[in-house]
């Protein structure tokens, strides 16, 4: 089917409208990679399967979505239109929910139309048919929540990018312009020049989301004025950063968002071209891009004379090889073209010569989705989300030691405090928070103090940090800040291409010096070194892989300086996890000879025997930490020391048990 001009889309939408039943059952299980990897395609199939055995399969849908986000608690199911939700669901749990959620919904469904019946059914639902051990439970209150919408990790986001993911197929075009896909295209095409879409996204503020948050009209608009044919827009769905992944869940979940926001740059540019770049690493993302290209197409949103007008632009996908440093524009450019991808010196900007030395626009997923939305709403509408300079929500991707990991979207100027303990539901084990890094390898570690902090680019920067692509990992007492940043530079330096001396040489120096710190040698001048190497490379480096790969050590030398002395001047690691900076003894008052960190370790340095106290043999211990693991909590006994000498086992006669205090 070809959809010829705007009014032939919107009659289609309407066509859509009409026919689907929004009280219909539908059964929407979440599908990205990381459900996936829990038998997400099972459970699906299972659903498919036992409605069929059920006589079901008329009156009821199961829809494969992309990832809802909630991944701490996947795979999740939501069924509506009540909006159940389900979490940590396994095939075997399908058969319990379709003859008691879906079934008894059949005879229900009728009361539930209005609110009023809503609510006065709620009771005899929860008793009926509500599967008690598959619903969120609130740690804080206990409580089991049945609707999605209730529970914490949504409730306090502003989903307005990843939203869709949960309502949609990303394999079927008609699911996108159900929810009012494409109609920014065809408002674009139809209703406005290509300066008065740049004047729009102008007047939104928008600004990238894939790293140092760049005015996105600014770069429109150089690209459109540069001189040179033809002109390339560019989507970066590359993301490197460790424990990062909201591009991929876009990509993965609604393709056509993205798709249908280049086509607009392109059409505000002056484009006929598109390329979407994507790290191999993301089969999935690819998979699902590759079949919304091939049905924009069979609907006439890509390819000649799109929606009825003048307008022509096609899309290729590239799959990238998964350097981190391809996520550089001009090293993606490159890649792009089938040479190594390497950053180049930006004396003329890739908005000016770019791909193939022609004037190229670069922007990140989530920048691109969040277009149609600008074009469809207003600037206006836009603008009042967020902060003043920073507009908007941001997805950030909340891993670490947090409770609720996951995928989270809230307007820009939401605090770190509300996203890591409200959205994120705090520290697991009643433990402290100790800091939270943002922005990726190349980002920084805020302190506690810093937890009201409104999050938005402007005010990451001046804290050392960066917004980068989203990337929130959460540290609690337990992290070494010294260890941290030697991971980190770690990384960056696996991932330097090399080609300029500054980020290849000072990175590896840094590696160096943090390595011996965090060994226990490091010595005086460490520290004044490290600062002189990271500002060298902050400020001499080629592309900016090497111009922020200081971040990770100067932003804890401004905040953890404390750590990095006590690690040099007292050879001791106030976190307990450097290994040559600790030691491990048993303590003999509370050793209950039960034998298993006996067994357990690895290389037999630990002596003892029924009734017997045991005592660690310093000069086999590897320092492993297998004894502290497996010691019962109950007990306590093995226990971890640092900066000080290991307290003298007590001699072999007074190890065995006499009736006495270690009874």
């Amino acid at each position: 089917m070809r959809i010829n001009t705007p009014t032939e889309l919107e009659t289609f939408r309407q066509d859509m409208l009409s026919k689907r039943d929004r009280n219909k059952p539908c059964i929407t299980v979440c599908c990205g990679t990381a459900c996936h990897a829990y038998k997400s395609d099972k459970i699906a199939s299972a659903f498919e399967e036992e409605i069929k055995k059920h006589g079901l399969e008329v009156g009821i849908a199961v829809k494969r979505t992309g990832c809802h986000g909630f991944c701490e608690k996947g795979p999740i199911v939501v069924i509506y239109p009540e909006e159940t939700c389900y979490v940590e669901v396994k095939p075997g749990d399908v058969p319990d929910i379709v003859s008691k959620t879906i079934k008894e919904n059949e005879i229900l469904s009728s009361h539930l139309r209005d609110s009023e019946s809503r609510a006065g059914h709620l009771a005899g639902i929860k008793e009926t048919r509500i599967i008690d051990h598959l619903l969120y439970t609130d740690p804080v209150t206990g409580e089991k929540l049945i609707y999605e919408s209730t529970i914490p990790f949504y409730k306090n986001q502003m989903r307005i990018v990843f939203g869709p993911n949960k309502q949609i197929d990303p394999k079927k075009i008609d699911d996108y312009i159900y929810i009012g896909g494409y109609a920014a295209l065809a408002k674009a095409l139809s209703k406005m020049t290509p300066e008065q879409v740049i004047e729009e996204i102008k007047n939104a503020k928008l600004r990238g989301r894939g790293g140092g948050g760049f005015p996105t009209a600014k770069k429109w608009e150089s690209t459109r004025k540069a001189p040179g044919e033809p002109k390339y827009v560019i989507v970066n769905c590359d993301e490197g950063d460790p424990g990062a992944y909201m591009d991929r869940s876009l990509m993965e979940g609604n393709p056509h968002s993205v798709i249908e926001g280049l086509i607009i740059g392109g059409y505000a540019i002056g484009a006929s071209e598109g390329f979407i770049y994507v790290r191999q690493e993301y089969p999935l993302a690819v998979e699902n891009t590759e079949i919304a290209i091939k049905q924009a197409e069979e609907y006439g949103l890509l390819g000649k004379d799109i929606l009825g007008t003048e307008f022509n632009f096609k899309i290729k996908v590239h799959m990238g090889a998964g350097a981190f440093v391809s996520g550089e524009s001009s090293a993606l450019m490159t890649a792009i073209e089938g040479r190594v991808g390497e950053p180049r010196p930006k004396y003329i900007h890739t908005s000016e010569s770019g791909l193939w030395e022609k004037p190229s626009t670069l922007n990140n997923v989530e920048t691109w989705a969040n277009v149609p939305l600008i074009i469809s709403k207003g600037a206006d509408w836009f603008s009042s989300i967020g902060t003043e300079e920073s507009t908007g929500t941001k997805i950030f991707s909340l891993v670490g030691n947090v409770n609720n990991t996951g995928l989270v979207e809230v307007p820009m100027g939401t605090t770190l405090r509300d996203i890591i303990f409200e959205i994120g539901g705090g520290i697991p084990g009643g433990k402290k928070f100790k800091a939270v890094q943002t922005g990726g390898p190349s980002g920084g570690c805020i302190p506690k103090e810093y937890l009201d902090l409104p999050v938005d680019f402007d005010e990451l920067n001046k804290l050392g940090s960066m917004m980068g692509s989203g990337g929130l990992i959460v540290m609690d007492e337990d992290t070494c800040m010294v260890d941290v940043a030697r991971y980190f530079i770690e990384f960056l330096c696996d991932e330097s291409c090399g080609k300029c001396v500054p980020c290849r040489e000072g990175l590896k120096q840094m590696r160096m010096i943090l390595t011996n710190i965090c060994d226990g040698n490091g010595k005086e001048g460490d520290v004044e070194l490290l600062e002189t190497l990271a500002n060298v490379t902050k400020n001499a480096a080629l592309c900016a892989l090497g111009s922020t790969s200081a971040n990770p050590v100067l932003s804890t030398l401004r905040y953890f300086k404390d750590e990095y002395e006590a690690h040099i001047n007292e050879k001791k690691c106030p976190a307990l996890v450097c290994t040559n900076l600790i030691s491990y003894y048993i303590d003999p008052k509370k050793c209950k000879a039960c034998l298993i960190c006996l067994k357990k370790c690895p290389v037999d340095a630990i002596e003892g025997a029924k009734k017997t106290i045991h005592v660690i043999d310093q000069s086999k211990c590897t320092k492993c930490g297998t004894c502290f693991d497996f010691c019962p909590d109950k007990f306590g006994a093995v226990k971890k020391i640092t900066g000080e000498p290991v307290p003298p086992p007590i001699p072999k006669e007074e190890r065995v048990f006499g009736g006495g205090k270690n009874e």
